[in-house]
């Protein structure tokens, strides 16, 4: 089974013709642009996809005509939590479209050492943090990152020092991890940014989930505690891409997703879930 096997055509869920779609559009990686009556709000934009040499070898730098190119507006921009593949183009993002950031300490030290203004950077960390921005409200949920460095969390702890910006990889340090808990038009999106959770922590009763699929295998029990703690309509998968690989050339399959296992997993859980994927900068209408 490969992802785009599992497509989900752009009018899938027929969008009510009552209101203005809700547009879901993937930005690869756990990236997301979720845009409705005008407003948009990113989810984990990265689009500068640095090469392995490149993440190696320097200090990792945005790619600023990538970010002009893929997602030239933001009302608002959340952070799960700040890998680099999450967060390195955040502080860009937010300069050049006077978006909003949402995120934990670690990604408000990000940003602010980046030169984004002390009042654009919002914390959500320690508290039950929540924000409307046009028709949204966003929710943060406290979330688990998935260990799957030899059962460890990559680069864990928080960017607490980065007044020498850029940052090398390692330096993006994981930073607390949240779930999104997206409300507009009626309808409930949440955005999973890494393969585990709080069981306890999300509301049940998803329209959409947008759910990595990268280190799901080192997660115990992933498939059954995801669909009993959120109870998902739909899922979108992401972060299943080789996100070293430029936008130019889409979304090509990073080997051991065991995409296969993971859908019939999920089914098992649910025989009506709807279970997909978009191309890359592909989207859908809800």
């Amino acid at each position: 089974m490969r992802p785009e096997d599992l497509a989900f055509a752009p009018d899938s869920f027929a969008a009510p013709t009552t209101r203005a779609p809700i547009r879901v559009t993937w930005l690869g990686t756990a990236g997301f642009a979720i845009e409705h009556e005008g407003v948009v709000v990113l989810i984990d934009p990265y689009v500068t996809r640095a090469s392995m040499w490149q993440c190696v070898r320097a200090p990792l730098v945005s790619d600023l005509d990538a970010i002009a190119r893929y997602v030239p507006r933001a009302d608002a921009i959340v952070t799960g939590h700040t890998h680099f593949d999450h967060a390195l183009d955040v502080p860009a993002i937010a300069r050049a479209t006077g978006a909003k950031v949402y995120g934990s300490r670690s990604c408000v030290h990000l940003c602010r050492a980046s030169g984004v203004p002390q009042e654009q950077v919002i914390d959500v960390e320690g508290r039950d943090a929540r924000a409307e921005v046009g028709p949204f409200e966003l929710r943060f949920v406290p979330s688990a990152h998935s260990a799957f460095a030899l059962g460890r969390v990559p680069f864990p702890g928080d960017i607490a020092d980065c007044d020498e910006v850029p940052l090398a990889t390692h330096r993006y340090k994981c930073g607390a991890v949240f779930g999104v808990d997206v409300r507009v038009a009626g309808k409930r999106i949440y955005h999973l940014g890494s393969a585990n959770l709080v069981d306890a922590a999300p509301e049940r009763d998803v329209d959409l989930l947008l759910m990595c699929v990268a280190g799901w295998t080192t997660t115990e029990r992933f498939a059954p505690r995801v669909m009993r703690a959120l109870a998902p309509r739909a899922v979108l998968l992401s972060h299943w891409d080789d996100f070293f690989s430029p936008m130019r050339k889409g979304a090509r399959a990073l080997p051991a997703m065991k995409m296969p296992r993971l859908v019939d997993q999920l089914v098992a859980q649910d025989r009506d879930v709807r279970i997909g994927t978009v191309p890359l900068l592909g989207s859908i209408a809800i």
